[in-house]
């Protein structure tokens, strides 16, 4: 695999990384954001005596331990559904939060009320999380759960965990993806044990998370498409003619 590679996008006059383990760097502001990473889904479907893997969170975890590693952050932003459920405050599950956050005292976390969260309810007070209602402001951004307007700011926003069909004739690929309208952009669900909801074009720029690689998606159809089909399956060592 080859090392991770943000892309960085001008967003309302900002420079904004985008990162291939679906999160956005702000380095003016030294802010990290994640929306609906979804701990402890997998503890939530045992409760209710569904088998699914174990580790996900963990996972979870480990994606945002590398992220801090290659980024210099003061704050993580939680753009809502830290926690999927009450369930998800088991044991494994909060003994493995608070091992990360050991790790990460001196980070500033701050978390925007989601719909999972009014179900799951407030992190315990040992993680030092802020807890706040949408939208909460920091500097140009108003960090939200459901992507919404917010009059003199752009917004961040996570809650509908965006995915977007690449097609090269009668084949196609889903994947993950960051959109960003005028004064609105959504992140992709960082939990990995999460679902996906179409996106379509309209007024707004589409990045899709390949593998290592965040890619852009060409506005009009043609060479350009084609070559972001081709440019996927090489990112992910898939044959052309599976694209």
């Amino acid at each position: 695999m080859h090392a991770s590679e943000p892309l960085t996008i001008d967003v309302a006059g900002h420079a904004l990384l985008l990162c291939p383990e679906r999160a956005v760097f702000d380095p003016d502001s030294a802010t990290l954001f994640v929306a609906d990473a979804h701990l402890g889904k997998e503890a939530v479907f045992h409760a209710r005596g569904v088998p699914v893997p174990r580790g996900v969170s963990a996972s979870t975890l480990s994606r945002l331990d590398s992220l801090l590693r290659q980024h210099p952050a003061r704050r993580l932003v939680f753009l809502g559904d830290l926690l999927h459920a009450r369930e998800a405050h088991s044991p494994e599950i909060l003994d493995a939060m608070r091992a990360w956050r050991d790790a990460h005292a001196a980070l500033e976390i701050a978390l925007i009320s989601g719909n999972h969260d009014r179900h799951a309810g407030v992190p315990p007070a040992s993680l030092g999380i802020a807890v706040h209602d949408e939208p909460w402001l920091i500097g140009p951004w108003a960090c939200c759960h459901y992507p919404m307007q917010t009059p003199g700011y752009y917004s961040l926003a996570g809650h509908e965990h965006p995915v977007f069909t690449v097609r090269a004739g009668a084949d196609a690929v889903r994947l993950a993806c960051f959109h960003f309208g005028a004064d609105v952009g959504v992140l992709p669900a960082f939990g990995d044990f999460t679902g996906g909801h179409p996106v379509r074009r309209a007024r707004q720029r589409i990045f899709v998370i390949a593998e290592d690689r965040v890619l852009a998606v060409p506005v009009r159809q043609g060479p350009r498409r084609e070559r972001l089909s081709a440019e996927i399956a090489d990112t992910l060592d898939l044959p052309r003619r599976d694209l």
